[in-house]
Order: C-alpha cells, then structure tokens, then sequence
C-alpha cells in the first residue's frame, strides 16, 4: 500500500492577509478575539505592519475565509449575534508554535531577516536570540516532503544588505529577483526605536476599533468603514 504525500499549502495573498492578520489580533488584542468579519477586514487594511498595503472589501475577506474554513486553517463561531473567526493554523498546518509565529510575521509584513522576525514577533512570542529564530526558520525550510514540503526560502543578499532575508511559500514559489530589488531600501523604513512605537500606536488603535465595533454589535447598530 502506497502512502499518499500531503499536497503544498497554497494560498492566495489575499487568504495570506486574513490568516495572517488572525494570527496577529489572537495575541495582540485578546480581548477582541475572535474577528468579526468588519474588524478582520479593518485588521486586513492597516497602514503600518503591512507589507504590501491592502485596500479589501469585506467580500473579498468573506471569500478568503470560506476557503480558509474549507481547509480547516479558520473556524467559524456563529454562537452570537455577529459571526466571529479564529485561525487554526498551528493545528492546520502541523508546525509548533515558534515556526506558526514566523509564518504569520512573513505573511503579513514580507521577507525579513532573522534579526527584523525577531524584532517584530515581540508581542507575539518572545524568542531567546537570533539563533532561536534561525534554527525554527531552518527546520521550515528543510521540512520533509512527507509533510508538504518547505514552507520558507532564505533569499539570496540583496545588494548592499548584511544579512540574508527570510520569505514563506505558503503562496507557491516566490520571485527572488523582485525581492532583491527591494531588499537593499528595507533598511530604512525605521529604526527599531521607531518600530517598536508604531507598533504601539497600533496596538493601541486595534483596541479601540474592536471596543467600538463590539458596543455598536450589542447595541445592534451597524457600522460602515470609512
């Protein structure tokens, strides 16, 4: 009896950003979690931590996270009056904790170095060094074709940058040579100082954006995104 090997993961961008922007909100703003389908797409939309910036509809999520329900990476909770979502992606996938938080961050924000990932998964999950971020990176792209193959690619150096950057294939193969092209401005998007406040910020707007939209559900009135 032959064994049949698990297909690749492939998902659309746009089911990369939903998944993605899940992840993120389960840890960042608990208290909200799980989405309603208007405050995933506000999460889907954001200015900052995004990369690239999306302008969705609440369609085109919709449509994404009926594909993400069918592959069991999403669940539904219908028990009150809005529809909320949570991701299952750990679970999904079949990867640990540590390789889940890399995904998410490579889905949302693009190929990084294993200094910017750890950099950026602070709120998410606190990782000892570099290193740490490095082996859970090389176990992702060295995974066996038994369970679905790799699911990230150490891109080649960009010109003029110091350290290698990190890319996931949750979407299929990537475009190095597009990557390298931009590689060498990311260094000067912001200094950590400068990330680490934006971050903030936006910790700080999610919350509240979430408190509205779940007193406007309670009291039943609806809410239109400007």
């Amino acid at each position: 009896m032959t064994l049949t090997q698990p297909a690749p993961l492939t998902l659309t961008p746009i089911e990369a950003r939903v998944l993605g922007t899940l992840m993120e909100k389960a840890r960042t703003v608990p208290d909200s979690y799980p989405l309603s389908l208007n405050s995933l797409m506000l999460g889907c939309n954001q200015k900052s931590s995004r990369d690239p910036v999306l302008d969705l509809s609440e369609a085109d999520v919709a449509s994404a996270l009926d594909n993400l329900i069918a592959q069991n990476l999403v669940r539904a909770n219908t028990a009150g009056r809005v529809t909320r979502y949570e991701h299952n992606f750990q679970r999904g996938v079949g990867v640990p904790e540590q390789s889940a938080v890399l995904l998410g961050l490579l889905m949302l924000r693009g190929p990084q170095t294993a200094g910017e990932l750890r950099l950026n998964t602070e709120r998410w999950y606190k990782f000892a060094d570099i290193s740490s971020v490095e082996g859970f990176l090389e176990e992702l792209q060295d995974r066996s074709e038994e369970k679905g193959g790799p699911l990230v690619l150490k891109l080649a150096r960009a010109p003029g940058a110091r350290e290698q950057r990190w890319a996931h294939l949750l979407c299929g193969p990537v475009d190095e040579a597009q990557f390298a092209q931009s590689g060498s401005t990311r260094a000067t998007d912001g200094t950590p100082g400068t990330l680490a406040r934006i971050e903030q910020l936006e910790a700080e707007v999610a919350q509240l954006q979430a408190m509205v939209l779940k007193l406007c559900a309670e009291l039943g009135v609806s809410v239109t995104a400007a």
